[in-house]
């Protein structure tokens, strides 16, 4: 292969750019948050609750527009008989910042939680919060996997460099930050990484289209002149499937320890729904160049191009279209300028989900669940070593694993379809305890998996109304293949059926323990008849009741030598009333 110069150089100082803001942001805030009793550790996971709107807008978008977002909404975009119309990520995750910041982002916020399985170990125990903890770093590290992969594949279609190589690099590069400075170093790397994807692209798509093999994207939006228009359609049999993918994204894109990591980091409550709202227009302004360029693959006779007379589609490299129109139809030094920007784009997406994956652990498993008494220097260390491993597990998964998009698919499935319900129920339903969560964890889990997942090749056991038997016949070895098409919402219906399963069997539970029914003695979870301890109660929860009312956060007295009481050390919690600092409370010790 021929190594292109410009574009190593172009690569190398992109990423010294990066490691330097990560080094600088770590110097810069060293001390924040862990001064007056704070600690490191906490710090580290949620930056001192001191994140500005400028930054905290910025890293909170650049969460969203990774690697998997530009590439993902080129794609949809530029594939035949999918069009603008399937490209649901956009609005779906801007929706879900709205949804997010509405609903979410203020009591999550205003209680001074550190993590967002804080709320499930408070009510529903240390055992219940790790069992939800497997989909929530499912979720992280087969995305970080899913998008560092893309970046090997981007890099070695622009400058021709092993893709091996490239990967390692990256994620060598976004691991280090991360564990030097946290979520500082993550938020800062963040604007500048944003600030690349932006200009990246936009410097492209004037460049594609002036290109003479390509036609004019207004035309071929509604006529077929290379491929089927590029605004796409709905089908009438694929409406549901339409719908239950739109609500995936909606909601399942809220229950994620990135997005919660940054609304626990704002310095106050309305700070975190503001930096959602402006997080959600960044989203959609961000993807207009990636509908453009996959506007532009659709509109682009090949035969013209040096790629060569087969289109992307044909040769199965559908996913590839942003980087193969960024080196076929753009000069060189501005193909350059896009792969910075894919590069920032995973970077972005990897080192945040890296450090949830490691906050969660450090907190929620080892912290909470098998030593309440380690030390702050031991969290902080715990944390470092799990984001080295997180990183080089997604790492190996990137290179090693061919199915690790079809891995990220089933894990977000089940991340809407298990953390969502949970989550729904121990903010906003009252009386919901262990059995009825775990009685929904099941639900959800076995009528997920049930319906199978094709790119998985994962056959189903639970055939829903309207499933179809299709067909996929491969464009280079025309090999058939035979799958199941489930056009039944039941990703949709499996999370409601987990949420009401959650909320019925807590309150069967709940009635036949208290009423006499079953002997108090078989309350082998401790989720009903200790409840009605006090000082079990201060152990388990920050507020003074079980209510969620937005209006009723209020800072809570510490149980003296409760074991939990410790490991939950924000006892300074924040109002709903624009408090925008722990310190605006009177120190209770």
């Amino acid at each position: 292969m021929a190594i292109h110069a410009e574009g190593l150089v172009a690569i190398v100082v992109f990423y010294l750019l990066i490691l330097f803001v990560g080094i600088w942001a770590a110097w810069k805030n060293k001390n924040s948050g862990v001064g007056e009793g704070g600690e490191r550790s906490e710090s580290i996971m949620v930056g001192g609750r001191d994140i500005g709107l400028f930054v905290g807008g910025f890293t909170m978008t650049a969460t969203w527009v990774g690697g998997g977002y530009i590439n993902g909404t080129a794609e949809y975009v530029y594939l035949p008989d999918y069009g603008l119309a399937w490209a649901q990520a956009p609005f779906g995750y801007a929706l879900s910042l709205v949804v997010g910041g509405l609903f979410f982002a203020k009591p999550m916020r205003s209680r001074g939680y550190v993590t967002m399985l804080d709320p499930f170990q408070q009510l529903y125990g240390e055992k219940m919060g790790a069992l939800i903890f497997i989909p929530a770093l499912m979720g992280e590290i087969f995305w970080s996997a899913a998008i560092l992969s893309a970046l090997g594949a981007t890099l070695s279609v622009i400058v021709d460099i092993n893709i091996n190589m490239s990967v390692i690099i990256s994620a060598l590069i976004a691991i280090f930050y991360t564990l030097v400075g946290g979520l500082y170093s993550v938020a800062y790397t963040d604007v500048v990484q944003l600030f690349c994807i932006f200009i990246g692209l936009w410097i492209s798509v004037p460049s594609a289209l002036s290109n003479p093999a390509v036609s004019d994207i207004s035309v071929t939006a509604h006529k077929a002149i290379y491929q089927t228009p590029w605004l796409g359609k709905i089908n009438p049999d694929d409406r549901w499937l339409w719908a239950d993918n739109f609500c995936l994204l909606i909601l399942g894109g809220i229950p994620w320890q990135v997005y919660f990591q940054r609304v626990l980091s704002a310095s106050s409550a309305t700070y975190a729904q503001v930096l959602s709202f402006l997080a959600a227009f960044g989203c959609l302004v961000m993807a207009v160049p990636s509908v453009l360029i996959g506007a532009i693959g659709a509109s682009t006779d090949w035969n013209q191009t040096s790629y060569g007379s087969i289109a992307p589609k044909d040769k199965e490299q559908s996913d590839m279209i942003l980087p193969i129109v960024l080196q076929h139809l753009c000069p060189s030094y501005v193909s350059f300028f896009g792969l910075g920007a894919v590069s920032a784009a995973v970077m972005s997406s990897a080192d945040s989900s890296i450090l949830s994956a490691s906050s969660m652990f450090a907190r929620n498993i080892y912290q909470v669940a098998c030593r309440p008494l380690a030390s702050d220097w031991e969290i902080v260390w715990v944390m470092r070593i799990t984001i080295f491993i997180f990183g080089a597990l997604a790492t190996a998964m990137a290179l090693l694993t061919g199915s690790v998009y079809g891995l990220w698919y089933l894990s977000s499935d089940l991340v809407y379809v298990i953390i969502f319900p949970q989550l729904l129920s121990v903010l906003f339903v009252k009386g919901t305890n262990t059995y009825g969560s775990v009685a929904g964890y099941i639900f959800g889990l076995l009528l997920r998996i049930g319906g199978g997942e094709s790119y998985l090749k994962l056959p189903p056991f639970i055939y829903y109304p309207g499933w179809v038997m299709q067909e996929r016949t491969h464009p280079l070895t025309g090999d058939i293949e035979y799958f199941v098409q489930q056009r039944f919402p039941f990703k949709s219906v499996s999370m409601i059926a987990s949420f009401l399963a959650n909320v019925f069997f807590s309150y069967l539970a709940k009635y036949l323990f208290e009423s006499g029914m079953l002997s108090h003695k078989y309350d082998v979870l401790d989720a009903v008849v200790t409840k009605h301890s006090k000082e079990i109660m201060d152990k388990a929860t920050l507020v003074k009741n079980h209510d969620i009312n937005l209006s009723e956060m209020a800072p809570v007295t510490q149980a003296v030598g409760a074991s939990l009481a410790g490991t939950f050390t924000n006892a300074q919690i924040l109002s709903d009333d624009g408090v925008s600092s722990p310190e605006a409370f009177p120190d209770e010790h």
